[in-house]
């Protein structure tokens, strides 16, 4: 029988409703029933996480197909999800374990897995990272902290690849051992968030914010969608942001494929991925990364101060690497990151 973990971060009512404040949802919950994301359950008053330890995907990738470019590249990441998501994005590329109803209804399997199973694996295997993707870490909040606790005291790091939704409290509580996040900006539209996510803008907004506060390493990454969030004023808008935070945020514009719920339209043409590299640079961002597009360069790092080659990949795999001690080795700017 599958374990149901209490859930951390609720709370009940006289009449054993509860609230639960995982992420920005906030959802109030009613006995029997479950929350948006269908895997946490309000039992008796009780809120369990129904996904604790049930493991859908577990692989060892390279980082930098989180994608995480300036965090220990070249290295390994044990990379794990369970079902479900606190989004409803008609364009997911990994919606059959995403969406809880669509799993449900392919009768996928799971696999049961403690934290110490996560951890020792990702030592077997020289794995410098555990990373919580595929799906969104948030709804399986008790698991992930558990993994990273563990990972922390093993010198492994903790990266979430999120959709950036989840609430301050838990931010709270997973800061202090989440080393680096990819964060998704699918658009800087709340009305594109209520539309295809049936999300919202701001919450995403705020937790780039207070992550990079934290001192948690960030990236983010954009999928551009054809007709949806490729103008030039929104991709204006989202580089803008960026830079107003920090110019040395990578930026990864990522082109869309058909999937799921948007399979009726084309590819993203690679003009608009090349619009979006320009208006980066216009906006002052030091390093924008093009994906899901083959390029000879789009993947590559160069130093913003010499223009030099730094780091050269291709398909996720370093070809070389020049930096030393985080440096460029021709001029010695220092290159932001975490290396080896």
């Amino acid at each position: 029988m599958k374990k149901m973990k209490e859930a951390v971060l609720y709370s009940r009512d006289r009449s054993g409703n509860v609230s639960c404040r995982l992420c920005s949802h906030f959802c109030f919950i009613p006995e029997g029933e479950t929350g948006f994301c269908r895997v946490r359950l309000n039992q008796n008053g009780t809120l369990f996480s129904l996904n604790y330890g049930e493991l859908a995907a577990r692989n060892i990738d390279p980082v930098e197909k989180k994608p995480l470019f300036h965090f220990y590249p070249g290295s390994l990441s044990y990379s794990i999800a369970s079902l479900g998501c606190n989004f409803r994005c008609a364009f997911c590329q990994n919606w059959e374990i995403s969406q809880k109803q669509e799993s449900d209804r392919l009768f996928l399997k799971t696999e049961s897995v403690s934290p110490e199973d996560v951890v020792s694996q990702a030592q077997k295997y020289n794995c410098r990272t555990i990373a919580c993707t595929y799906t969104e870490p948030t709804v399986y909040f008790e698991f992930a902290e558990e993994c990273a606790q563990l990972a922390e005291a093993q010198g492994i790091s903790t990266v979430f690849v999120t959709n950036g939704y989840m609430s301050r409290e838990a931010l709270d509580r997973i800061g202090p051992v989440l080393d680096a996040a990819n964060i998704d900006l699918k658009s800087f539209r709340d009305s594109f968030y209520r539309e295809t996510c049936k999300a919202s803008l701001k919450p995403v907004l705020e937790t780039i914010q207070e992550m990079k506060k934290r001192n948690i390493w960030v990236e983010i990454t954009t999928l551009i969608v054809p007709g949806s969030n490729d103008s030039v004023e929104e991709l204006s808008d989202i580089a803008g942001f960026i830079s107003s935070l920090d110019k040395n945020i990578p930026w990864h514009v990522s082109r869309f494929y058909p999937q799921y719920k948007m399979d009726d339209l084309p590819p993203t043409p690679a003009e608009t991925l090349e619009t979006a590299f320009n208006i980066g640079k216009e906006k002052g961002l030091n390093y924008i990364y093009l994906g899901n597009l083959r390029t000879e360069t789009g993947e590559n790092t160069y130093c913003p101060v010499c223009g030099r080659l730094l780091i050269e990949r291709c398909a996720f795999s370093l070809l070389q690497n020049n930096l030393v001690q985080g440096k460029c080795p021709f001029c010695r700017a220092a290159i932001p990151g975490r290396f080896l």
